[in-house]
């Protein structure tokens, strides 16, 4: 599938090319299989060759996940994260995502949008269990910008060597969801430790 996609978006000018990156955000929401990480990497290498500009690849994918999400969220909100359960996170993902955020609040949803297995579940969830949908669009919009600043930055540094550009989008990929991990294990053990301090002293 990707060497179609890719040699189509070769052949784009660059206004088409910005849509079809805030397209392939928005799909990332809704059918995550979608390899988005490596379209959007080979998008912004292409318009760092032609006449793209990395603002405009940037906030072309943005707002395209941003749809995206949003779309997802009103989803959630009206008939629940369960039916998407399956295809988004597995078994209890829902759950797990409210278990995460009635414990660690505005950090769960942060640091969930970085993790695998629970970064597509977020939108829906969110609206199923009813965060305020600003507050939820703030969160998930700066982790975003984030995760596809970071794309579009090696995209268009890197040169105009495509081996590097993805095998570097790769490693930042992993080391973003480290980093998530990290964070999360941090919040966790300091909430474990609050608890019991609480405990001590009654």
């Amino acid at each position: 599938m990707l060497p179609g996609i890719f040699d189509w978006l070769t052949g784009l000018p660059t206004g088409p090319l910005y849509a079809t990156l805030a397209i392939v955000a928005a799909i990332e929401n809704i059918f995550p299989p979608f390899p988005a990480d490596t379209v959007v990497a080979f998008g912004s290498f292409l318009a760092a060759r032609g006449q793209g500009t990395l603002p405009g690849v940037f906030l072309s994918t943005l707002a395209g996940n941003l749809v995206g999400a949003l779309i997802m969220f009103v989803v959630g909100r009206r008939f629940g994260a369960g039916p998407l359960e399956k295809l988004l996170g597995g078994p209890d993902a829902e759950l797990r995502f409210r278990d995460m955020y009635e414990r660690h609040g505005a950090l769960a949803l942060f640091v969930s949008r970085f993790l695998p297995g629970i970064r597509a579940i977020v939108p829906p969830a969110a609206g199923a269990i009813r965060v305020h949908i600003g507050r939820a669009m703030l969160l998930m919009g700066t982790a975003s910008a984030i995760w596809y600043g970071t794309i579009a930055y090696l995209g268009f540094r890197i040169g105009d060597d495509w081996e590097r550009v993805s095998a570097a989008v790769r490693s930042s990929t992993q080391l973003m969801g480290l980093i998530a991990v990290v964070v999360t294990a941090i919040a966790l053990a300091a909430f474990w430790w609050r608890r019991k301090r609480a405990q001590e002293r009654t």
